[in-house]
């Protein structure tokens, strides 16, 4: 079956040329070259992996409350060496399609990737053995990173003609990212001196969010206003709902995050801020889909929208965590360990594994077949994996994710930990499929291209 996509790739017999892709798909003559991406994908995903047979080992890291050592070390092993990983490669390859303009540097982002593996190695084991000092060192080594990504994107934002809301999201996405990563140097700083104005609690608190909601969500936020359109067939159907949407985002956090470190009694407001905003979002998306040419939509769209869904819960727990005199009682200090699980577990990482059924696939596809359009017959996307076990690791990641959300609100070890097991076996599915799909970065899969007259005439013979 021939690949048609890119459909700009159809074959021409008369004259094969490597193609070009035409706007709307994740290759174009912008694209960076698939390594760029492909090197931040496959180690984020081995740190998603890490952190999951991690958790079967330490589940008492969400069936307790969640600060100490053990719950900082885990958490960074998903939050900088999974999703910061993940969403850093894939901007490299998104940004300059989805804006049209090239990368400006591929080599400072190979730059940007040997500082941010050793530094983000290097954080997640000194705060397992709680070596502060060491910890400031190594998150020297992934700001230096995080500096010359925000650079690398920047000067390729500065190059876009005409901004729209997708740029505006990213380049805010930056400049939060650049502040958590601050925040946490000022946080591991503050651990020597003998006074800080802000609770250290309180100021980790503030930090997870500008990491969460800043980067995190303002990057979902902004990138899928294109890629859910390209992938539904679809458009934006209200520009001045995204715009609001992205800008009460910006506001909301900025008001969060003061009044977090502050303990303010304001922060309820900012929180109903921020959840206006991902509501103004819910309702575009929801528009968008409505809209939509293309009817029947792939698992890994499905899932991501799944994922969307959830942001409902977050927004009903921060709520609740932010109500004006809530009294910090066992329960409550364990709605938000489900809080944070939900947020990264149930939000993030399912949308990512969305769409790395989307990214990942293509650059295989455009790597090893985009030349040998109209020269041999290729497989199409859907024939790089399998649907098959692509559904049984969603299904099992949904029932893992209910199952370790009810043991930790209920404070059952064993229960989170044999949820984490589930988790682990839907993440071997995932890795199952993705070996398929890589296996034709260096195992090519072609055929002699038959053309009609050719094969009327062996159905003759």
């Amino acid at each position: 079956m021939e690949a048609t996509l890119p459909r700009s790739a159809a074959p021409n017999v008369a004259a094969p040329i490597r193609p070009t892709a035409a706007p709307g798909t994740l290759a174009t003559a912008n694209a960076p070259s698939v390594i760029v991406p492909f090197m931040f994908v496959v180690t984020g995903m081995m740190s998603l992996c890490t952190g999951a047979v991690w958790l079967c080992f330490r589940p008492d890291v969400l069936s307790t409350y969640h600060y100490n050592q053990y719950v900082v070390a885990l958490t960074h092993v998903f939050t900088l060496g999974f999703i910061t990983t993940i969403i850093m490669g894939a901007m490299y390859q998104l940004v300059p399609v989805a804006l049209e303009t090239k990368l400006y540097s591929e080599k400072l982002a190979k730059w940007h990737f040997a500082f941010h593996v050793v530094g983000v190695a290097g954080v997640v084991w000194n705060f397992w053995v709680w070596d502060m000092k060491q910890v400031g060192h190594f998150g020297s080594a992934v700001a230096v990173g995080i500096v010359l990504f925000a650079i690398n994107l920047g000067r390729t934002l500065a190059r876009i003609p005409r901004w729209n809301v997708i740029a505006a999201g990213v380049a805010s996405a930056l400049f939060w990212l650049v502040l958590t990563m601050l925040a946490g140097l000022y946080a591991a700083a503050s651990k020597s001196w003998n006074f800080s104005p802000f609770s250290h609690l309180a100021f980790m608190h503030g930090h997870a969010h500008l990491g969460g909601l800043g980067f995190f969500s303002m990057m979902i936020v902004s990138v899928s206003y294109k890629l859910v359109p390209m992938f539904a067939l679809s458009d934006i159907q209200n520009e001045r709902r995204a715009w609001a949407s992205v800008l009460l985002l910006n506001a909301g956090l900025a008001g969060l995050f003061t009044t977090i470190i502050l303990a303010s009694r304001w922060k309820l407001a900012f929180a109903l801020v921020v959840i206006a905003a991902l509501v103004l979002y819910g309702l575009e998306m929801r528009a968008i889909l409505r809209a939509r040419k293309r009817r029947v939509l792939d698992w890994g769209l499905r899932a991501f929208i799944a994922a969307l869904s959830l942001f409902t819960i977050t927004g009903a727990l921060a709520s609740v965590l932010c109500w004006p005199g809530l009294r910090m009682t066992e329960f409550t200090a364990q709605l938000e360990n489900v809080y944070g699980f939900v947020f990264l577990a149930g939000v993030v990482t399912p949308a990512i594994l969305g769409m790395l059924y989307k990214i990942v696939p293509f650059l295989a596809w455009f790597h090893s077949y985009s030349k040998e359009i109209g020269r041999c017959k290729v497989p199409a996307l859907a024939d790089l994996y399998s649907e098959r076990i692509q559904i049984a690791g969603f299904a099992l990641y949904a029932l893992a994710l209910a199952a370790v959300t009810v043991a930790t609100a209920l404070q059952n070890e064993a229960g989170v930990r044999w949820g984490c097991v589930v988790l682990v076996a839907s993440l071997a599915l995932f890795a199952v499929n993705m070996g398929l799909i890589i296996r034709h970065f260096f195992r090519p899969r072609v055929e002699p291209l038959v053309l009609p007259g050719q094969a009327k005439k062996r159905a003759a013979a």
